[in-house]
């Protein structure tokens, strides 16, 4: 679905194979990566975990913020904390807002200002364990970076190994 000179494109495949400079995703500040994305991306970078959590750990980070990671091959991890933080061991993180992912994705879009990377892979942000629907987030994804100048390639079918035909 593309909207104006909008460069979004969605596609089905995994993520994990992107070829974008950036692949974001949408957690909870704490989160434990225990399912979803978020585990595959624990498996995929396991130094990015160790180093989620001690970032958590020391700065508290909100909802509606981001956190940036760049891996040994130059491609970068971004964290968009979409969920409210689970604070106590054991504790679950609370549900994704609209409002949390427009400023996580208003953060992410100042990053793409900033770093200019020259592509953003992204999920369906907050569906799963964030509990928001498709139908909510996508215009969210379209207002905040519709017109960011780069591909934003959307994942919203997941085809576990399969790489989407991103045109990157």
């Amino acid at each position: 679905m593309q909207m104006g000179h909008s460069m979004i494109k969605q596609v089905g495949g995994d993520i994990l194979l992107s070829k974008a400079r950036v692949i974001a995703h949408g957690v909870a500040p704490n989160d434990d990566h225990a399912q979803g994305l978020a585990h595959s991306l624990r498996e995929y970078a396991p130094a990015m975990y160790k180093d989620f959590r001690h970032y958590c750990k020391t700065q508290h980070p909100q909802a509606g913020s981001i956190w940036t990671w760049a891996g040994a091959g130059g491609q970068q991890l971004v964290a968009l904390f979409t969920q409210e933080s689970a604070y106590h061991p054991g504790e679950r993180p609370g549900r994704a807002s609209l409002s949390h992912v427009s400023h996580a994705l208003h953060a992410l879009r100042q990053f793409i200002e900033r770093e200019k990377p020259s592509s953003v892979a992204l999920p369906r942000l907050a569906t799963g364990v964030g509990g928001l629907t498709w139908e909510e987030v996508l215009p969210v994804i379209h207002r905040q970076l519709g017109d960011a100048g780069i591909p934003v390639i959307v994942y919203s079918t997941f085809h576990a190994g399969v790489a989407a035909a991103e045109g990157l």
